[in-house]
């Protein structure tokens, strides 16, 4: 974890956004907290990393998500490097998918 963003301000927030049930209410609180390009950049990340895990290239990336390759790049730097938050979501995703 990085110790640059562990704050009192982004425990309340994670807190905040733990408490949310749905998608509607995911909506109406990021809809709240973002801007719309911001909510779109966090999306198009996330589509990325996706891509990227099932073995797309940066080109077929680019194309289809309009993420720049430094995007594209950054995205997949967090995949190697990071913290396995991504991987966390899409197991997740997957075996609730399963059931």
């Amino acid at each position: 974890m990085n110790k640059k963003i562990k704050t009192e301000a982004v425990d309340g927030l994670f807190e905040a956004i733990l408490t949310l049930k749905n998608e509607e209410e995911c909506y109406a609180f990021f809809e709240d907290v973002c801007t719309v390009n911001e909510l779109l950049s966090f999306a198009q990340r996330y589509e990325v990393a996706k891509m990227l895990r099932k073995g797309n290239t940066y080109l077929e990336i680019a194309e289809k998500t309009g993420a720049s390759t430094a995007t594209i790049s950054r995205v997949n730097r967090s995949l190697n490097f990071g913290n396995d938050g991504y991987d966390l979501t899409f197991k997740r995703i997957e075996s609730k998918e399963t059931i």
